[in-house]
């Protein structure tokens, strides 16, 4: 090995935050995706700066072997590829070695959907947690499930967007764009209940806060992360399995369950925010597997004969 590879990690790190304003997480997620290339490279005493087409094809490969998620290996192909493609444009090498190793194909996966029996049992152990945190996490429960708001665009809602108890939400999501989100009675009622347990979570000392969903952490606001963990809690109390269960799939759910209650597809694609409706034709293929599940089972003549 050359010893190079490290330097030039660093330099594209560098211009990734430089050049194009990365945010910290996606320079941290470059940073271990490109380690963990290294690594591999370093069990055949090669480098990034060294290492040949053979050995970047044999790493892609050694990705998919691992039974790494389809989405984790493909952000890892993609950190190499755009690794290479700054350190050709350096001119510290003279070529690409990932450019001829074609990226495998790969379906996409169907979106992990509860059903709703599933989200009643969700909503009924986020009740039993002890006073304002049980009507928080309810609440954001029902603005998720109600709307089919995105994690950022759910704690990325301001006080006054709520405080006079809208029909409907104006949501700025993805692009700046703005759309509208309505609110059932049952969303409209835990934000009723949830507003007035609100102050308890204000940071100390402070009178008040712009956001619907204040929090004493560093950014004066709740994280997704946070919502993830209280949401898995949740789960386990409700006997759910964790792993199905994140403000995604609750998005998801709004989607699936309008679908499956006759929703127009392009309906839902409004409601979700989706520019494009391929984005949202993947709920037909998941509403389509369920319908298909209840006429094998509750129909007469679908059943099976013992």
């Amino acid at each position: 090995m050359s010893g190079k590879g490290a330097g030039w990690v660093d330099a594209f790190l560098e211009m990734m935050a430089v050049e194009r304003a990365a945010a910290r997480n996606t320079l941290t997620a470059y940073g271990k995706d490109l380690d963990d290339a290294r690594a591999f490279l370093a069990g055949r005493g090669r480098d990034l700066d060294d290492a040949d087409a053979q050995a970047v094809e044999a790493y892609f490969q050694d990705l998919g072997a691992r039974g790494l998620s389809p989405a984790t290996a493909a952000r890892r192909r993609s950190a190499v590829r755009q690794f290479y493609r700054f350190v050709l444009g350096e001119g510290w090498r003279a070529d690409d070695p990932s450019r001829r190793v074609a990226a495998p194909k790969a379906g996409r996966p169907l979106p992990k959907v509860l059903e709703r029996d599933e989200i009643e049992r969700l909503l009924a152990a986020a009740t039993k947690k002890d006073g304002a945190q049980g009507l928080r996490l309810s609440c954001m429960i029902e603005l998720i499930y109600a709307s089919g708001l995105r994690i950022s665009e759910l704690l990325a809602l301001p006080l006054s967007a709520l405080a006079r108890d809208p029909a409907y939400l104006i949501v700025k999501g993805k692009g700046g764009k703005e759309r509208l989100a309505p609110l059932n009675d049952a969303a409209r009622a835990a934000v009723k209940a949830y507003l007035a347990q609100r102050p308890a979570f204000l940071p100390k000392g402070a009178k008040d806060s712009p956001w619907l969903f204040p929090s004493r952490g560093a950014t004066g606001r709740l994280t997704a992360r946070r919502v993830g963990q209280l949401l898995e809690d949740a789960a386990i109390a409700a006997g759910i399995d964790r792993e199905k269960v994140s403000p995604h799939v609750l998005r998801h759910a709004f989607a699936t369950h309008l679908l499956e209650g006759g929703a127009d597809l392009r309906v839902i694609q409004t409601l979700l925010g989706h520019a494009d409706i391929a984005t949202t034709q993947i709920y037909t293929h998941v509403a389509g597997e369920h319908l298909a599940h209840v006429v094998q089972t509750k129909h007469p003549l679908g059943r099976k004969k013992t």
